[in-house]
C-alpha cells in the first residue's frame, strides 16, 4: 500500500497545526470510523477540557484501528468537531494533540469544525476518521 503526504508550497504550511494538506492512497481496504468522542468502554466521559477529550478520542480511534488490524499510521483523514472552539486561544489543544499522536511525516488530512454542542452533554470533541489498509 502506498500513502503519500503532500504539502505543496502553494498552500499554507499546515504541518505546524498537526495535519497535511493532501493525502493520496493506493490500498485495498478503506475504513470509516464513526465519530469517536470522550467515552471510555463503559461510557464514562473522560476529560473535562478539550485536550483531555482529544486524547481520549484519539485513543478510541487507535482502539478501533487495532480492531480491524490497523493502527493510527493507517489514518488518512480526520473530521474534528469541537464545542466552543476558540481560534484566538493562546494554546491550540487540537493541534498539540494531533502532533502527539501522529508522526510528523504522516499527518492525516483534517478538517476542524466548531460546533455549539455534540450528542452527549459533556462532550467537547468528536472525531471521525478514514483509514486505508492493505
Amino acid at each position: 500500500m502506498v500513502k503519500e503526504y503532500i504539502n505543496p508550497s502553494t498552500l499554507f504550511p499546515s504541518e505546524k497545526y498537526g495535519f497535511s494538506q493532501i493525502v493520496t492512497t493506493q490500498g485495498s481496504r478503506t475504513v470509516y470510523l464513526s465519530g469517536q468522542a470522550a467515552f471510555d468502554a463503559e461510557e464514562n466521559v473522560i476529560g473535562t477540557n478539550h485536550k483531555e477529550q482529544m486524547q481520549q478520542c484519539l485513543k478510541n480511534i487507535e482502539a478501533g484501528m487495532e480492531a480491524v488490524g490497523g493502527s493510527l499510521e493507517d489514518v488518512v483523514s480526520l473530521r474534528i468537531y469541537v464545542v466552543d472552539y476558540d481560534p484566538d486561544a493562546e494554546s491550540d489543544p487540537v493541534a498539540e494533540t494531533l502532533k502527539q499522536y501522529f508522526k510528523s511525516d504522516r499527518l492525516p488530512a483534517a478538517t476542524l469544525i466548531g460546533v455549539s454542542t455534540l450528542a452527549v452533554k459533556g462532550f467537547l470533541v468528536e472525531i471521525e476518521a478514514t483509514a486505508v489498509l492493505e
